[in-house]
């Protein structure tokens, strides 16, 4: 299954090219049925939505995320309507949304306060659960953050209604940066590698996908994907009852394409070994920003 990343910003209107992102664009709610209406049609089934705040005042808990006029809540709402049978996922942080753009709250000494951004992020998960979002995914890397939501939606009466979509192991990558272009969530100090995993951290890679499935996530996801298939395979060793999902990011995407525009190779036949490489390792769920062009490929 396919899952398209999609860039909602708070400008109704806006139609934005992303420049480090070839063929991506920041999109307002008002342009959502003429971008999304075409793939719906042509068998797009999910998407997940990444919020792109222009114009709010940022604080120090991210307060914004879930504004009730912000826009992954206006879009998500919005795709409700437009197309009842689009399954619609929320990327859950706080990092586009707060002031000094980390993804968690922060103590003075500006290191990560965990309690208060669980407690945070769990908020921001419910509320976009009762706007109406058939999944939310936490991909904030806070310790404990999984069972927090799943109490958290569980008290709201959404516990059965609601996938819970657990980026367990996110890797600290240089290819999250056409991303942090695109959502302008690029921290403003220092960096994420105290919350985020090494790459090399193979062990802890596999115990947090073990903490997660017990704390109740209902899909495993691994991110960056192409770099870390072997965190695939095991994830699928270790959860074998989870759907298990990965991220082919920003970075990925981007290399494909300029690979493809110097004549490296072709974009189609690349496209289609990498897809096949991350299913290959046990992913049954591939979040691309290649999606449209499967579509139509898919199709022909």
């Amino acid at each position: 299954m396919l899952m398209y990343p999609i860039f909602i910003t708070d400008e109704p209107e806006a139609e934005t090219v992303i420049a480090s992102l070839p063929g991506q664009k920041r999109w307002g709610v008002e342009r959502l049925e003429g971008f999304l209406g075409p793939l719906v049609k042509k068998g797009l089934k999910s998407v997940i939505l990444f919020g792109v705040p222009l114009n709010c005042a940022k604080d120090a808990r991210g307060t914004p995320a879930d504004d009730v006029s912000g826009p992954v809540i206006l879009a998500i709402k919005k795709l409700r309507l437009l197309f009842p049978d689009l399954y619609i996922a929320a990327d859950v942080c706080l990092c586009e949304y707060t002031s000094h753009g980390h993804c968690g709250v922060l103590h003075e000494d500006g290191t990560i306060n965990t309690p208060p951004s669980v407690q945070r992020i769990a908020e921001v998960a419910v509320n976009y659960a009762k706007a109406g979002a058939h999944c939310v995914a936490p991909s904030d890397m806070m310790d404990g953050r999984i069972r927090a939501i799943k109490l958290a939606l569980m008290d709201a009466g959404l516990g059965n209604k609601c996938t819970l979509m657990s980026y367990s192991a996110k890797f600290a990558s240089s290819l999250y940066g056409p991303f942090r272009d695109a959502a302008g969530s690029a921290p403003s100090f220092g960096n994420r590698k105290c919350y985020q995993l090494p790459p090399a951290g193979r062990g802890l890679a596999r115990r947090a996908i073990l903490r997660d499935a017990a704390e109740g996530a209902d899909i495993i996801m691994v991110k960056p994907a192409l770099p870390y298939l072997d965190i695939i395979a095991s994830a699928a060793e270790l959860a074998p009852n989870h759907p298990l999902a990965c991220y082919q990011v920003s970075g990925e995407y981007a290399m494909i394409v300029a690979g493809a525009n110097a004549g490296v190779y072709d974009l189609k036949t690349m496209a289609f070994e990498s897809m096949d490489s991350m299913l290959r390792a046990g992913a049954t769920l591939v979040l691309s920003y290649f999606t449209p062009q499967f579509l139509d490929w898919l199709d022909q």
